[in-house]
């Protein structure tokens, strides 16, 4: 029945919010599309790499959304930073062809799409560990007919604030990923306009703080380039 409740909550939250729904969800409304998408694998072996305030950021990238990785490392449950990995992060790291870090490995990819191509994330409240997400692309109407093959990545991210949790520096842990990919079978047949849709419910991890999450996603064209990307703000 949970899971039932936080769907529906995430078909609510694709919608346009009224002035009372805004109360009970966020999204990308009013957001600045970011510039790129930087990055950061950590292994969970590495606690040094979590800790050290000389860590590789998007300095010379205003504008880029920072991603923060907790890579499964050698040591298994045992390794100092195993509460926060994820299977995400090895899903992740194998769909861009690379090998899990003994460290930090970083990857960065500019956001290519022509505009005024549109992308939406949200989510609403917590509701038994679960939230209710959604995404949701309108491709820029000169485009022409519907791109195939586009695949699109939805992440639930807790932002910890540095002086917390060990890390003397700002981070954008990822909890949660949801991947798929949509074509033409998929756009919305009522639609005026190509656009897809996906709203599932996310679970909350154990030891994530509800009031620290956001949705991060972007999508990317079947040569693998990001072509929008968004995330979400409580306001």
């Amino acid at each position: 029945m949970k899971n039932i409740a936080c769907t529906l909550a995430s078909v609510l939250v694709l919608a346009q919010p009224s002035s009372a729904l805004a109360q009970a969800s966020c999204s990308s409304d009013g957001t600045p599309q970011p510039v790129a998408i930087f990055e950061r694998f950590i292994s969970a072996d590495c606690e040094a790499c979590w800790t050290d305030a000389a860590i590789p950021s998007p300095s010379a990238t205003a504008g880029a959304v920072v991603l923060d990785w907790i890579v499964p490392g050698q040591a298994g449950d045992e390794a100092p930073l195993s509460a926060a990995a994820t299977n995400d992060a090895l899903a992740r790291l194998q769909a861009l062809g690379r090998t899990p870090p003994a460290a930090t490995d970083v990857y960065t990819a500019a956001v290519e799409g022509a505009r005024p191509a549109r992308l939406r994330v949200a989510h609403g409240l917590p509701l038994n560990d679960y939230l209710g997400t959604a995404i949701a692309f309108t491709p820029a109407r000169r485009d022409g007919a519907a791109p195939d093959g586009m695949a699109f990545y939805l992440l639930l991210v807790e932002s910890v604030p540095a002086g917390t949790e060990g890390t003397r520096v700002g981070r954008n842990m990822v909890r949660n990923m949801l991947h798929g990919t949509w074509d033409k079978r998929n756009t919305l047949s009522n639609s005026k306009q190509t656009k897809w849709m996906e709203s599932r419910s996310m679970r909350i991890p154990d030891g994530a703080q509800p009031e620290r999450l956001r949705m991060v996603g972007w999508v990317q064209d079947a040569q693998g380039r990001v072509v929008a990307a968004a995330q979400s703000a409580c306001r």
